[in-house]
């Protein structure tokens, strides 16, 4: 059983407003080092400090109105506004506090700021969300037209219960339980009120508890434990993401990740070692013939090695090759764990695991959501060796040759995405002595 991720929903609820006790009581467990990066983030934290700025106005129109009406009060003279708030939006170049405003005027700049900055929050979300969805939660389109306002401040207080923690969106107010509760449940929504679907569950579950704690285990009873990947046999992206999704203070004890390579292989692996703190010894295996690969028996030579000589006890052997059981049979002093992956795997070696007591776990089984550095490294250093002879290329089709390139898998709708943003935006850059260059605006 797998388990949907909290990323999305922690950072939405940041950034409209959710109270830090509530935010470390919903969220912390599950995002701890997200929320410790947008606690100093100034983009999102300027969209959050305008979003209760705008939600207490809501909730206190008439009250501020009369207030700055009658006893010529403003905003920092009223408690129930966050008078930090306002002083951190002002040193930041926001201008909040007019004289001689009332509460509609204080609305519409309300309104006028978020539009404004909302974009600058966009690096915050993979590109496989649509931004546009969850830029309609911030925007009001049309705010200055007269009564848009009016009738959003209407249905809010009319169905306030059917906010999320009664803090203001744009959105169809329905009653279908948290709309933060998790990323699924948040892009099923979102999505549907888009007259639109989202479909790609792998982007939102994540490996279930007890398979990660069975990891987590292993590590600890070790002595000394490695990590062995035959990368004929495996996945780049997906070995990420399974690095991505465990708890990195329980890594720390891995010596060493030890990559057995092909040169037919993903060129995603020449990038895993740049973005995990595991020490990557990337073995290049060459090959006799062109027609045999030698990896499976350098893997299992290696490993070899490192117990005997390296004295690591404990290994987890990241293949779906069956051929390993011989490895693993070779070494009953050894202490194995194997990851592999579905579609590559046969009920043989499963068995032979289970019937010896032998943990394993899939590593399509983690989520592949919050992977988008790795793969964004990868492709924006495909697509950089075609842009000498870009301008005798299809766009489109560089798209896809990219991906083919990279083994990334990925919809038509992802690589659409990836044409908007990073091949339509190339830009001819001149440098000091006047050569000319194509730059990628990532």
């Amino acid at each position: 059983m797998r388990a949907d991720t909290k990323e999305l929903v922690t950072t939405i609820a940041y950034m409209i407003g959710v109270k830090k006790n509530i935010l470390e009581n919903c969220f912390d467990e599950e995002c701890h080092e997200l929320l410790e990066t947008l606690y100093t983030d100034k983009d999102a934290s300027i969209i959050r400090y305008l979003c209760k700025l705008r939600t207490t106005l809501m909730q206190k129109f008439k009250k501020t109105d009369d207030e700055m009406r009658y006893n010529l009060k403003n905003l920092t003279r009223l408690d129930w506004y966050d008078k930090d708030n306002i002083t951190q939006l002002e040193k930041w170049g926001i201008p909040i506090i007019k004289t001689n405003y009332r509460s509609e005027q204080y609305m519409l700049d309300f309104n006028k700021l978020i539009s404004e900055n909302i974009d600058n929050c966009a690096k915050l979300f993979p590109d496989w969300v649509n931004w546009n969805y969850i830029k309609d939660l911030f925007v009001v389109p049309s705010y200055s037209k007269p009564n848009v306002l009016k009738k959003e401040f209407e249905k809010y207080m009319k169905k306030i219960e059917f906010y999320p923690f009664q803090l203001y969106i744009h959105w169809i107010p329905e009653e279908c339980g948290s709309i933060l509760y998790t990323d699924g449940k948040f892009l099923s929504v979102i999505y549907r009120q888009h007259d639109d679907t989202f479909t790609d569950y792998t982007k939102y579950k994540d490996a279930h508890s007890e398979t990660k704690n069975n990891i987590y285990s292993f590590i600890e009873n070790s002595y000394k434990v490695a990590i062995a990947v035959d990368c004929e046999n495996s996945d780049v992206y997906k070995l990420y993401s399974v690095l991505k999704n465990l708890n990195q203070d329980e890594l720390v004890k891995i010596e060493k990740i030890i990559l057995y390579d092909d040169y037919h292989t993903n060129c995603g692996w020449d990038w895993l070692g740049k973005f995990t703190h595991i020490p990557v010894e990337h073995v290049m295996v060459e090959r006799v013939t062109n027609q045999k690969s030698l990896v499976d028996i350098k893997m299992t030579a290696g490993v070899c090695k490192n117990y005997y000589e390296n004295n690591i006890t404990s290994f987890i052997i990241v293949s779906s090759d069956s051929d390993f059981w011989g490895l693993i049979s070779s070494l009953p002093m050894a202490d194995f764990l194997v990851m592999y992956e579905y579609s590559k795997c046969g009920q043989a070696i499963i068995k032979a695991l289970t019937e010896h007591d032998i943990y394993y776990c899939s590593i399509d089984d983690f989520c592949s959501g919050n992977i988008e550095d790795l793969k964004k490294a990868v492709l924006f250093d495909v697509l950089e060796k075609y842009l000498p002879d870009i301008l005798y290329l299809n766009g489109k089709e560089l798209v896809k040759q990219i991906y083919t390139e990279t083994r990334i898998n990925a919809s038509e709708k992802e690589m659409d995405i990836f044409y908007n943003k990073y091949i339509k935006t190339l830009r001819l850059k001149v440098n000091a002595d006047g050569n000319f260059s194509i730059e990628i605006m990532k």
